[in-house]
């Protein structure tokens, strides 16, 4: 399969289908490695839509992903490009965060983000949810996503965001009333 030829158009999501499609299952371990080559292109569409594919995997194939965890966050830490830098945030969000896959760095980038103007909606968004997964296990980390939360508050705030911020607090709340019962 030419990927590159695949992958240099726009694509609808009969195309993102099919492409899931011929990528799915332990027997295509190979294709998946091949698209995820692809989005280090220099061409921002065929790697934005390797990436937008990678966003549509089914939870098993998904799992494939995992075994990139470091370097989708080196790579999100790096990039420049917001529809990039979101999708690689969405691939991140559908990831297992816990004590063995934390990094002091990525959560630092998460808690910048969630509170820069500069930044668009949708990375803020994920910056917020990402970082109360790697705070949730430590009590510490999560007083200072408060303080992030709490910076939010003086900003007028779309509804998407308003939406992420309510659903954290709600987390959070949640997360330290389970643990005053134990």
């Amino acid at each position: 399969m030419d990927w590159r030829k695949q992958l240099d158009r726009k694509l609808g999501m009969d195309d993102i289908h099919e492409l899931c499609f011929l990528a799915q299952g332990a027997d295509n371990d190979r294709r998946k490695e091949e698209l995820y080559e692809w989005i280090s292109d220099a061409d921002t569409r065929i790697a934005s839509n390797a990436l937008w594919v990678f966003t549509h995997f089914a939870l098993d194939d998904n799992r494939w992903l995992y075994a990139k965890h470091d370097d989708l966050i080196d790579r999100v830490l790096a990039e420049t490009n917001t529809t990039k830098r979101r999708l690689l945030l969405v691939l991140l969000y559908r990831q297992p965060f816990g004590p063995t896959r934390f990094r002091t760095d990525f959560l630092d980038f998460c808690l910048r983000k969630m509170t820069s103007c500069t930044e668009s909606y949708g990375v803020r968004a994920l910056c917020m949810k990402l970082a109360y997964e790697q705070c949730r296990n430590y009590p510490e980390l999560m007083e200072e996503l408060k303080s992030g939360l709490e910076l939010l508050a003086d900003e007028p705030l779309s509804p998407g965001l308003l939406s992420a911020q309510r659903q954290v607090w709600k987390q959070i709340t949640t997360n330290l009333q389970k643990n005053e019962r134990t």
